[in-house]
């Protein structure tokens, strides 16, 4: 059993994206810089923005933090993110989710740029993505390709079972890995929460990606031996065996179903840096005008 070590390869991606920037700078080259608004005071979303903040620090982009007050209005808001799409000196737009309920999460994605969407969530993007344009690939998906690719996990002629079909993981890597790609080319079965026979079609598969958000859900008896497994959740559950009384864990038994495994993602250490660090990777690109000339 091989642990992916999604920490190690996301430092790797930085200290590349990091080198590429001092280039940038020594030609005389526009800085990529990333701008994020948060709307209200979600505390995970506090966090993952702050987090975001200090990533740009690191490699040496420029961030802007606009925050808004929860009782924002919708229009004001989707006026805000025009100002941010007109602004040419800003390369990549995020709205940190979820906003407010009175606030129309669709048309908040669909107000942003698509050349600045470096969440890659907008229809744009998306419709991009399913045909094989080149576009900005939300950040989860594009850091698990990034694993499968830099551990050099074969792809091409698998059976790879997704578990979850949500427009941000399930349904973009399953398109992915389908596609014809050094990382694709895979028979795919997207599974959730009315598939019958799940276990079933878990020890069938090479490649197990687990994104539904219940904690601990694929075991040992799902997997078959060899299997890749990737797990994407991650939940905070009550643990006597940590100082804060809380522990994180995946949508996978770890313990039981690593041994079991060629490859499985840790949780945390796995999939989570790599979201972050796709997020950079899109503004560099955005930055470089690669995507959108």
């Amino acid at each position: 059993m091989q642990l992916i070590d999604g920490k190690a390869i996301s430092d790797q991606i930085k200290v590349e994206i990091a080198r590429e920037v001092e280039q940038i700078k020594k030609n005389g080259g526009k800085i990529p810089h990333l701008a994020a608004i948060l709307v209200g005071n979600d505390g995970p979303s506090e966090t993952y923005v702050a987090h975001k903040v200090k990533d740009c620090e690191e490699v040496g982009f420029v961030s802007t933090l606009l925050r808004f007050d929860a009782s924002i209005s919708e229009e004001t808001l989707i006026n805000e993110i025009k100002k941010v799409n007109a602004n040419s000196d800003i390369d990549g737009l995020i709205v940190q989710l979820p906003v407010p309920k009175h606030i129309s999460e669709a048309k908040i994605i669909e107000t942003i740029d698509p050349a600045k969407d470096v969440d890659g969530f907008h229809p744009i993007n998306m419709g991009r993505m399913l045909i094989g344009l080149p576009s900005y690939i939300s950040a989860t998906p594009a850091g698990i390709v990034e694993l499968i690719r830099r551990y050099k996990i074969q792809t091409s002629g698998k059976n790879c079972v997704v578990i979850g079909r949500s427009n941000i993981v399930g349904k973009p890597i399953s398109n992915l890995l389908a596609q014809k790609s050094d990382f694709g080319n895979a028979t795919v079965t997207m599974c959730h929460s009315r598939t019958k026979n799940i276990e079933e079609i878990c020890r069938n598969a090479d490649i197990i990606i687990a994104a539904l958000g219940k904690p601990e859900f694929i075991t040992a008896s799902m997997v078959k031996d060899g299997a890749v497994v990737i797990d994407v959740g991650i939940t905070r559950i009550k643990s006597e065996k940590t100082k804060s009384g809380f522990k994180l864990v995946g949508d996978v038994k770890f313990d039981e179903v690593a041994p079991k495994c060629s490859f499985i993602t840790p949780v945390p250490g796995g999939v989570g840096p790599m979201t972050r660090v796709s997020l950079l990777q899109n503004t560099l690109l955005s930055a470089k005008k690669i995507i959108y000339q």
